[in-house]
């Protein structure tokens, strides 16, 4: 099955409004292009830690799969990128574990 895509919000000087963050597809995992100046804005809203997985489109900082997974504690958000996309590729693949994960990619 093809990816979900979630288009990343530009940010501005002037001030951007976020939309609602989108639940990670779990079943398809999740696409958002790639310029490098993209970010993610990953929340948990479980109470259980969950795992957010990046393709890589090369072997990089020593991964092997290649695959980088970075653990979110329960309720917490934290903020991933940017993605070079020598390293990610020009569509940054990604996984989340748990539609618990909901994800918001912005542009800077």
């Amino acid at each position: 099955m093809a990816r979900t895509n979630i288009a990343a919000t530009q940010a501005s000087r002037a001030g951007t409004v976020l939309p609602a963050a989108t639940a990670g597809d779990v079943v398809n995992g999740n696409s958002t292009a790639n310029d490098g100046r993209v970010v993610l804005i990953v929340n948990n809203t479980g109470a259980s830690s969950r795992t957010m997985t990046f393709t890589t489109a090369r072997t990089i900082d020593g991964l092997t799969n290649p695959v980088r997974s970075e653990a979110i504690p329960a309720g917490e958000t934290q903020v991933f990128g940017p993605f070079d996309p020598n390293d990610y590729g020009t569509t940054l693949a990604y996984n989340a574990d748990n539609a618990e994960l909901t994800i918001n990619p912005i542009r800077i």
